[in-house]
């Protein structure tokens, strides 16, 4: 594997999101391996869990892409658990989110995510957001 791959970790629970996560990299041949969670309680398991279980360990290089309204455990609770976890809290997340809530997006920022994004409603504003944060992904020196 490319020693400057990002390992995705999609943490989404509705399915059609999922679709054009998927379809919008194949459309802009964004070849980073992707890893879907449907809740962060599942996205802790994944990250948290042995090398031989999850490639997601914490010395391979990786970014969170969370949704924040979920089942189980949501996108606020999962940040809280993540940044509160000495293997993890310096990982990056962009929320990509249908929430336009201010408390929200307020409590996001405190937890030190890397960015806020609102869900784009048709699938080429879509495309065009996971081009631009395939670039700033490209850009950012990553741990």
């Amino acid at each position: 594997m490319d020693s400057r791959a990002i390992n995705i970790l999609l943490v989404e629970d509705d399915e059609v999101d999922v679709m054009n996560v998927k379809r919008a990299f194949r459309k802009n041949n964004i070849v980073n391996p992707l890893y879907i969670a449907g809740n962060g309680l599942e996205a802790l398991e994944m990250l948290q869990g042995s090398e031989k279980q999850s490639p997601l360990i914490p010395s391979e290089r990786r970014l969170i892409l969370l949704d924040l309204n979920m089942p189980k455990m949501g996108g606020i609770e999962f940040l809280q658990n993540l940044r509160a976890d000495p293997q993890l809290c310096l990982t990056p997340v962009i929320v990509l989110t249908t929430s336009n809530q201010d408390q929200d997006r307020v409590e996001a920022y405190k937890l030190n995510v890397a960015g806020y994004l609102l869900k784009p409603v048709t699938f080429l504003n879509f495309a065009e957001v996971m081009a631009t944060l395939n670039k700033y992904w490209t850009l950012c020196e990553m741990p």
